[in-house]
């Protein structure tokens, strides 16, 4: 090297010592995913071969999470272990929620769900818009009687969207082994699957009246939340549709193009689900139509060896994102710290929702 030449060395172009630490903060974080994961699938697979229903899969991962972050909080590693385990938004919305929901809607049996879908529909829609505005409207009457913490109105009316979607997992599990009547159960889980897009849309249409107060009255909610549903809908059918016409006519399935024919089919939920963020719409709801179009139509038009890998590359995901969410609100229910000065808040929030699901519930029986 001559005198008066300037090498680059590794620490003036990087800081080798920082990105080191964190490369290994990142390391050490995934293993704690992964061992917390595998803990979880073995457990669910123990209470499943047990037939041990008092404890769902859902729950035995919400309390591995809660295990963990309570060791952390003992040991006091709980910022260690915080910034290795952190939760992005838009990671949940992007990866996590989509393969979820897209599950939920392909994993639907056709004949039955189609048979019951005036009275799903009618259960998921409006059974959930009545059990959201009711507990909204109950919670909102309890804080004026100073029975629990008050809130705004439209922030009862949100806590309402959010709380009254039933995920009935563990009845669905006990149907299952039952073996019950195929119409009941589709009857139970469709409704159980679309709720939450319900829910979703109705959410987010009074998060957008919350942002703008003027000028909005209950018609217009009424207008933005079908805008807003329909939209997602039909966005969500259409895509789903356009695939089912691609795979019948391009012929994918007779030209040993199984990879191409099932790169395809992964990336048409995405798309859709995309389309409709894009168009300010609902991609939840979107992507659960798209999911209940393809395996009614697309599906069917793939070759035996794409069918198998499709259905099971989405319930692996699907999966594998499930039971993540769960870990992480275990997790996340130890690390915060929360207050115990709002009991009176959760006490009668519990009857209310009850109060709200049989309302809901027997308005629309009397019309089956």
């Amino acid at each position: 090297m001559t005198e008066g030449s300037n090498p680059i060395s590794p620490v003036d172009g990087m800081d080798v010592t920082g990105g080191s630490k964190e490369q290994q903060a990142a390391g050490v974080g995934i293993l704690l995913q992964i061992m917390m994961l595998v803990l979880s699938f073995v457990l669910g697979h123990i209470l499943r071969r047990k037939k041990i229903y008092v404890l769902p899969e859902a729950s035995a991962s919400l309390l591995i999470g809660l295990l963990v972050g309570t060791l952390a909080n003992i040991s006091h590693t709980q910022t260690s272990i915080r910034a290795w385990f952190n939760f992005h938004e838009e990671f949940f919305f992007l990866f996590l929620l989509p393969p979820i929901i897209f599950q939920s809607g392909f994993s639907l049996s056709p004949k039955p769900f189609f048979s019951n879908f005036g009275a799903i529909v009618t259960f998921a829609i409006f059974g959930t818009f009545l059990a959201s505005i009711v507990t909204g409207v109950l919670v909102y009457i309890g804080g004026l009687m100073y029975l629990m913490y008050r809130l705004p109105f439209v922030e009862c009316l949100m806590f309402g969207a959010l709380i009254s979607a039933t995920d009935p997992v563990t009845v669905l599990s006990i149907f299952q082994e039952l073996g019950t009547d195929v119409n009941l159960y589709a009857l139970v889980f469709g409704e159980s699957v679309l709720n939450d897009a319900m829910a979703i849309s109705l959410y987010r249409t009074m998060t957008v009246i919350k942002s703008h107060p003027s000028g909005q009255n209950f018609f217009m909610v009424v207008v933005r939340f079908l805008e807003t549903f329909v939209g997602s809908m039909s966005a969500g059918v259409g895509v789903g549709f356009v695939s089912a016409l691609l795979f019948k006519y391009s012929g994918l399935d007779i030209d040993n193009l199984q990879n191409l024919e099932s790169c395809l089919f992964v990336l048409f939920p995405y798309f859709s689900y995309m389309l409709a963020e894009g168009l300010g719409l609902s991609g939840i709801v979107s992507i659960l139509f798209t999911g209940m179009v393809m395996k009614h139509y697309t599906y069917s038009n793939l070759s035996r060896s794409s069918q198998r890998f499709v259905s099971a590359f989405f319930e692996l995901i699907s999966s594998l994102a499930e039971t993540f969410v769960f870990i992480y609100m275990g997790f996340d229910i130890a690390m915060e710290k929360h207050s115990w000065s709002h009991v009176g808040f959760i006490f009668f929030s519990i009857i209310f929702i009850g109060i709200a699901r049989y309302y809901a519930v027997i308005s629309i029986v009397p019309s089956y």
